[in-house]
């Protein structure tokens, strides 16, 4: 099966009084272009994170986050009520020794924006029985995200295998229009020898040469081609995934085979099919970028 490139996943885990929240998420790049977001207490294992995300998606544009949750006692910024008060009982003498009238309005204010009045957390050491719970998230978002893709990439081979027998139908379309197209060319040349030339003619040698020109025209190698590599292109998703860049190989050269088929065709009907074709592999071209 193939995979997307595309994919979503989330995970959560308690650990004390906190939420640890991992989210990722990806979309197609050529290489692995990896950006983070990762609070401050798990910055330290930065490197590990990426390596695990490398490891396990291989491929993508992907963007992951991890941050904390805590509860709003817990989050808010202790206020150190000692030193408020002492700082408050400085105001007031101030205030009275120098006659400077106070504000009931913003003497609180005043007081809080004083030194050290709000104290910050301690600076926090990640544990290792931490770091195992923030590494089971981490692995449960990817494991989400690689199930995401499965989804997508089965979604795809879908698409991809209709288009395919699309094309080969409307392949086989064109084979009642070749006999056609080889009269309409030997009466279109025989019409303007005889209509507009009125010049007498070598029948055997009009014969092989209109033989040698139909041959230019032919297009059996081309549909013998194009069918090896709709085969091909089956094939190749089955194998599984990392067959993006071969499936666009493969699309290429279905292409070239569908234009040099177009180019001989010389007939309208035949090229309206052609156009169908185009069409049909635009579409799998398209596609095959979000392809593992």
């Amino acid at each position: 099966m193939i995979l997307s490139m595309t994919g979503y996943g989330k995970a959560t885990a308690q650990y004390g009084n906190k939420k640890i929240c991992a989210e990722i998420k990806s979309l197609n790049s050529k290489t692995m272009d990896i950006s983070t977001r990762i609070s401050s207490l798990y910055r330290e294992k930065e490197i590990e994170i990426r390596s695990l995300i490398a490891q396990m998606l291989e491929r993508g544009k992907v963007d992951f986050n991890l941050w904390i949750e805590e509860d709003a006692a817990t989050a808010a910024t202790p206020i150190n009520g000692e030193l408020l008060k002492a700082y408050n009982e400085q105001l007031q003498a101030i205030s009275e020794q120098y006659h400077l009238p106070l504000s009931p309005i913003t003497l609180m204010p005043t007081l809080l924006r004083l030194p050290d009045v709000l104290t910050k957390n301690e600076a926090k050491e990640l544990s290792e029985e931490e770091w195992e719970t923030v590494k089971g998230v981490v692995n449960e978002a990817i494991a989400k995200l690689i199930d995401f893709r499965k989804q997508e990439g089965a979604a795809l081979e879908k698409k991809f295998n209709e288009k395919i027998n699309n094309i080969e139908a409307l392949l086989r379309s064109i084979e009642p229009f070749e006999k056609e197209r080889v009269e309409n060319i030997r009466k279109r040349i025989l019409d303007s020898l005889e209509k507009n030339l009125g010049v007498d003619y070598d029948k055997n040698r009009f014969e092989q040469e209109l033989i040698f020109y139909i041959e230019k025209l032919d297009i059996n190698e081309e549909k013998q081609r194009l069918t090896n590599h709709l085969n091909y292109f089956r094939e190749t998703m089955r194998e599984g995934h990392g067959q993006g860049k071969k499936l666009g190989f493969i699309a290429q050269e279905m292409g070239r085979e569908i234009n040099t088929t177009g180019s001989k065709s010389n007939h309208a009907e035949m090229q309206n099919i052609v156009v169908k074709m185009k069409d049909e592999l635009e579409q799998i071209k398209e596609q095959v970028l979000n392809v593992m």
